[in-house]
């Protein structure tokens, strides 16, 4: 069973009072171990995939699935746990807390699930990223890069089925971006975990094991390789 279903999935906005239609009858499935990049021009509906994917948005029609469970069943505790325990957030901003150090950006997560062991699995996702001595420092002291990495192993504490990308690399020289790139789709691997990234970057789509092209909230074409 995909981690991840999307059935049929219409998604509706209002915009000053008119309806606009971001996705369109979308049906999409991405299994643990797979990368997946979504591609196409702004306003093709990729952030309101991710949106759809993570259980922060919810579709107008259709079905979203989590490890097999429709995100419109749930009850808030429950949507607050399976975002917590089953979901991984990157941003292109990286979204550090300027007043912690980097080790207590990364066992925030953990600490506000009251869960044990915090510091250790904090340590270890931090050498993963190969941040190792840096978790004394400020997020102001790093590099875009590190800061990125940072927040790959913030997300990564809770051990996520499922990893969302919104533009990891846009902030990025492109040296920087192919490193980060690289790290996603190792811990795609040795995770197995399912890694959904938007992008608008050719280069960076390439690195994906899929590639999802959307058009008017639509996809338009799928290609493997």
């Amino acid at each position: 069973m995909p981690i991840l279903s999307l059935q049929s999935v219409t998604k509706d906005y209002l915009a000053e009072g008119q309806p606009v239609r971001a996705l369109h009858n979308l049906s999409l499935e991405v299994s643990r171990g797979e990368f997946v990049a979504l591609v196409g021009r702004s306003g093709c509906g990729k952030s309101t995939l991710l949106s759809l994917a993570g259980a922060m948005d919810f579709p107008s029609s259709g079905v979203v699935l989590v490890d097999g469970v429709a995100t419109t069943s749930l009850r808030d505790d429950a949507l607050a746990r399976i975002r917590r325990e089953k979901i991984g957030f990157i941003f292109q901003s990286f979204q550090l807390i300027h007043t912690l150090t980097v080790f207590e950006n990364v066992e925030l997560p953990l600490l506000l699930a009251g869960k044990k062991a915090a510091r250790e699995v904090a340590r270890d996702r931090l050498s993963w990223v190969e941040l190792d001595g840096l978790g004394a420092r400020y997020p102001h002291q790093l590099s875009g890069g590190q800061m990125q990495r940072v927040a790959i192993a913030r997300a990564l504490v809770q051990s996520p089925a499922i990893l969302l990308a919104d533009e990891p690399t846009g902030n990025l020289d492109t040296s920087t971006g192919n490193l980060i790139l690289e790290l996603l789709r190792r811990l795609t691997r040795e995770q197995n975990t399912a890694t959904i990234m938007a992008t608008h970057s050719v280069e960076a789509a390439a690195m994906a094991d899929v590639v999802v092209k959307l058009r008017d909230g639509e996809i338009a074409e799928v290609t493997r390789r």
